[in-house]
């Protein structure tokens, strides 16, 4: 109704009641709205109080928190507000009882107002529902909040029909046929709204992520812990406490590294290599030989190893007056061993999972010797400490097998070198110079 009809109903009221008795009829309505304000702010906070206090004897009284997550979510506010807005409808009429033909308008304005808050104490209660689940094990992992703003969509889309079918006086079909003229432009506003709501089902479905896995995605730089997943985003706090969010649609549209078998098997994976200079690894001589006898984990297999090829040697009747005839033990071969045995004697390392230590292919860099073996402890910090534990040793244990690592040389290198050059070329010169005196 415009303001031309409201003044044009005045300007009769007016004329037909007279001066005074528009007065006197519309000081009672003033006196009914103030009543009724009034009675609504006293009824609602009878409400709010009495809900209140039922909310926190029944929270005393039961062990679990979800009454204590509806009062969090204000769910108590809520629900009041909606009661007193029951009680505003039944009375408006009343109060409007001089002015029939506002009652209507009125009636609607309050509709309007109730869908609104009808719709807040469902995203109050579903609200409250998430919370509670997150709460239980069972449900920690799960991308609840895809499905509650999934839900909450659809409820507030379904409020704008009711509202538009009041504003309008049109029912909600011919709405909703109009919509249908508009789907793809629809969809495309809400594309990915509905990319990440099929992105949602197929990762809970299929299990790919959970909240609490971690994942490794190089495309966005994320390397941490999911501790969310919603509708269309999941946020990933990295290692270094910062956060990246990630489109859910791309979990399944690109590809990622998930960790959570590792967490959930036995071990975590050590996989690193050292490089061994290569003019270091020779056959080993009886006095090396010897001198390894006395390394402990290693003893009986260098005897057991050596009486095996010393009969070897004897049956095909070798001539081992040179080293490089026959069979021979290097002292790389020994060394691979003794790595062996001493990863399946640590305390920290998984006997029930792979041990092995392999060579790789030569590089222009040396020989690769690679570890490979699971460590029992899987969280980060002591997984490093047992890693650096192992190598600190395998490193310190090199120079008994006259082995050497490769290192790139460095300036300093480079002077020794060229100190030793130096010194090299000043003693044959004096010695030249000796031998013509």
């Amino acid at each position: 109704m415009n303001t031309s009809d409201n003044t044009h109903k005045f300007y009769h009221l007016f004329k037909d009641w007279g001066w005074q008795d528009s007065i006197a009829v519309y000081g009672k309505l003033i006196a009914n709205f103030v009543i009724l304000i009034l009675v609504v702010y006293i009824v609602n906070f009878i409400l709010r109080t009495s809900l209140r206090k039922f909310l926190q004897r029944l929270s005393l009284r039961t062990k679990t928190e979800f009454d204590d997550l509806l009062f969090k979510n204000k769910a108590i506010y809520h629900f009041s507000h909606l009661l007193t807005l029951f009680l505003v409808r039944w009375l408006t009429p009343l109060a409007l009882v001089d002015f029939k033909s506002y009652s209507d308008d009125a009636e609607v304005f309050i509709d309007l107002i109730t869908i609104i808050i009808i719709i807040m104490v469902i995203r109050s209660i579903i609200r409250t529902c998430s919370d509670y689940l997150k709460t239980l094990e069972s449900f920690k992992d799960k991308p609840i909040d895809s499905y509650i703003q999934v839900f909450m969509i659809f409820t507030w889309f379904c409020g704008f029909l009711i509202i538009f079918s009041l504003l309008t006086g049109k029912d909600i079909w011919s709405f909703l046929t109009a919509l249908g003229a508009l789907s793809a432009v629809i969809l495309l506003i809400f594309k990915d709204t509905i990319l990440g709501f099929v992105a949602s089902i197929q990762v809970s479905v299929n299990d790919m992520v959970r909240i609490g896995d971690w994942i490794t995605m190089e495309k966005y730089a994320a390397d941490g812990d999911v501790y969310e997943i919603n509708l269309a985003s999941v946020k990933v706090r990295n290692f270094d406490n910062t956060i990246t969010t990630i489109p859910t649609y791309y979990l399944i549209s690109d590809s990622f590294k998930n960790w959570r078998g590792m967490s959930a098997s036995g071990g975590r994976r050590i996989k690193r290599a050292i490089l061994i200079k290569s003019s270091s690894i020779h056959f080993l001589t009886d006095s090396e030989f010897e001198k390894l006898k006395q390394v402990q984990l290693i003893k009986d297999y260098l005897n057991s190893r050596q009486a095996e090829i010393d009969t070897y040697n004897t049956t095909n009747e070798i001539d081992k007056s040179t080293l490089l005839n026959g069979r021979n033990q290097t002292n790389f071969g020994v060394f691979r061993k003794y790595i062996d045995a001493y990863l399946n004697q640590h305390s920290a390392i998984n006997k029930d999972m792979m041990i092995m230590t392999r060579q790789l292919e030569p590089t222009s860099q040396g020989i690769p010797l690679e570890i490979y073996a699971f460590s029992k402890d899987k969280v980060w910090k002591n997984y490093e400490h047992i890693i650096a534990d192992i190598f600190d040793h395998v490193l310190a244990a090199i120079p008994y097998f006259n082995l050497e690592i490769f290192e790139i040389p460095s300036g300093e290198n480079f002077n020794v070198s060229l100190k030793n050059k130096e010194m090299d070329l000043n003693g044959k010169e004096n010695t030249s110079s000796e031998a013509e005196n």
